[in-house]
């Protein structure tokens, strides 16, 4: 049976993704709001009660934002790690004020896989500004699928978890040139140029030409920045770096979006 990923958003506005096969479907991050979610959902033909897991990379509100209704809602488990539970549990409020918990909490570690469903998950450490930042390694039916955003470098933990992976959703966040020259007050712009912070153009393109295998299906460019990049700029980059080993079976490019799902990719 197939492997399917959908991304419902990507970007500082919120941020979601399904990974399913036939009889598994588990959300990653639930940055949007739940009405939101839900109304994505139904416009790739998805249910939100078969869903399986909410699985959770990091605290940040683009990623955590409708976790706790959504959850709720729809008696999902949560599986995240146990620092990231408690920015979480910190961070944020129920409508009473109260602050907000998972009722069916599954907490994992960085590097020990899990299985939900007949998805296994590996979760590796990134570099980001947040309590316990993670990527995902996915394994169903035989096919190999990551997600590493928000991530200020590509250290050689997460190298070794992009190998060898048949698709891959990764971050092309800002063109420096536009965040060095745009609106963001200057300690904002140090942020995300940090190691801590998040991935641009030309730091995946470096990736893509020095490290890369060259054999995903597809590449999913994610977290690209309304305010400091431009898809065209992003996918240029990602073009070139790719060379002659793009083409129509093998690292199709295709771009997420903020204000809609990308359309289902299989494999």
């Amino acid at each position: 049976m197939p492997v399917s990923i959908t991304v419902l958003a990507s970007g500082s506005g919120g941020n979601s993704t399904v990974i399913a096969t036939a009889r598994t479907r588990v959300l990653v991050d639930c940055g949007l709001s739940c009405r939101e979610t839900c109304r994505r959902l139904a416009l790739q033909g998805i249910a939100p009660e078969s869903l399986s897991a909410i699985l959770i990379t990091h605290e940040h509100a683009d990623h955590v934002a409708g976790l706790y209704v959504l959850a709720k809602k729809f008696q999902l488990p949560v599986f995240m790690t146990e620092a990231t539970h408690g920015a979480w549990q910190r961070q944020f409020r129920n409508s009473a004020g109260n602050r907000v918990h998972a009722e069916r909490l599954e907490i994992f570690s960085p590097g020990r896989a899990f299985t939900t469903g007949d998805i296994e998950v590996m979760p590796f450490t990134i570099p980001h500004d947040a309590a316990d930042p993670v990527g995902f390694r996915f394994v169903a039916e035989g096919v190999r699928l990551a997600i590493a955003t928000d991530l200020g470098f590509i250290p050689p933990n997460v190298r070794d978890q992009l190998r060898s992976c048949d698709g891959l959703i990764l971050e092309s966040n800002h063109d420096l040139e536009m965040l060095r020259t745009g609106p963001y007050p200057w300690a904002v712009k140090q942020r995300v140029m940090s190691r801590v912070g998040h991935l641009s153009n030309d730091a995946l393109a470096e990736f893509l030409t020095t490290d890369y295998d060259g054999g995903a299906a597809f590449l999913i460019l994610a977290h690209l920045s309304e305010q400091n990049n431009h898809p065209d700029l992003a996918r240029v980059a990602a073009e070139r770096a790719l060379g002659t080993r793009q083409g129509l079976w093998g690292n199709r490019l295709v771009l997420a979006s903020q204000d809609e799902p990308l359309s289902t990719l299989t494999l």
